[in-house]
């Protein structure tokens, strides 16, 4: 509903405008009631003149009315609600008036400041997030470079180890191979002196050894048939220097552990002059390639190679360069 001031306007007061007379001229303002219909159509209903029903009657009585008169404000005043009724009727049926009012909130420096706080708060969370995503990436990045250094080391590393086996395993065929050619060289070169020597050999050792020497040829006995292994040095298999110490050690005496240096660890002896217990060697003094010790009776016992292991043959079966006695 809206309401309206119309002011100094010109109506009659029993709505028949007879023309202008006294009474009339005393209405001050008249307020105009308007509707907006379903339809959103604003439509004029009545003009309400706010006064006194006695305004113009210098006594303060009521005039006397007609019948007529009443009768045809009676009518006047029915067709205007009939006009009301009708436009109420023909307005759509479907349209809401709008009856929601939004309240917005006022801004004051506790909210702006709660505003501003919250903003902070969300870039700060914001920014943790950003720097934790980059510390995981790093740790991932460091990670995997972390296990690809580690797997590159272990393959180096077995790399190495292959290497190095194929290299002890170069030498030792190397060092095996050396021996049968400065054996093969021995043979040819003094076949007929060593044979006798070792003929003299044997026929002034047949005595049986005692003392330090029975031990050592005991110890060396007690090995044939063990396993030969370059490097060896027992209990089940042996190389022929390994061999050696172990049996001079039977009884106390320390000797060097290669061939080279065990063929100077005593006093040469002529293979004439052999007693058991000696040491024989193969190739030179000071870079023998071969030890055995003799056993007596034209007999030696040595961790000859691979293929016969520890045997007990007699000095024609390879007949040695020299001889070193230690006890």
């Amino acid at each position: 509903m809206i309401t309206a001031v119309i002011r100094c306007a010109r109506f009659a007061r029993y709505g028949v405008n007879k023309g202008l007379r006294k009474a009339d001229s005393q209405i001050p303002d008249v307020t105009v009631s308007q509707h907006t219909f379903l339809d959103g159509s604003p439509e004029a209903l009545i003009a309400l003149v706010l006064m006194s029903h006695t305004a113009h009657i210098p006594s303060h009585r009521k005039p006397r009315r007609s019948a007529s008169k009443t009768a045809l404000r009676a009518g006047v005043a029915g067709g205007v609600l009939s006009t009301i009724a009708v436009a109420g009727a023909a307005g759509p049926a479907q349209a809401e008036p709008v009856t929601q009012t939004i309240e917005m909130p006022t801004i004051t420096s506790g909210l702006s400041t709660a505003v501003a706080a919250s903003a902070q708060a969300t870039q700060q969370v914001a920014q943790d997030l950003q720097t934790q995503a980059q510390e995981d990436a790093a740790a991932a990045t460091a990670a995997k470079t972390a296990k690809k250094a580690k797997a590159e080391a272990v393959r180096k590393a077995e790399a190495k180890k292959k290497a190095e086996a194929a290299a002890k395993a170069k030498a030792e065929a190397a060092e095996r191979a050396s021996r049968t050619t400065a054996r093969t060289t021995l043979s040819a070169t003094s076949g007929s002196s060593a044979g006798t020597a070792v003929s003299t050999a044997s026929s002034s050792s047949s005595s049986s050894a005692t003392g330090s020497a029975a031990a050592v040829i005991a110890f060396a006995q007690a090995q044939v048939g063990d396993a030969y292994v370059s490097g060896g040095t027992g209990p089940n298999s042996w190389d022929c220097s390994g061999l050696v110490q172990a049996a001079f050690r039977s009884v106390n005496i320390d000797l060097p552990r290669v061939s080279q240096a065990q063929s100077t660890a005593g006093t040469q002896v002529s293979l004439s002059n052999l007693q058991p217990g000696d040491i024989l060697y193969w190739g030179g003094a000071g870079s023998a390639y071969h030890v055995g010790i003799y056993v007596g009776n034209g007999q030696f016992v040595g961790a000859q190679n691979s293929s016969t292991g520890v045997v007990q043959r007699p000095l024609s079966y390879d007949p040695p360069s020299g001889a070193v006695r230690v006890l």
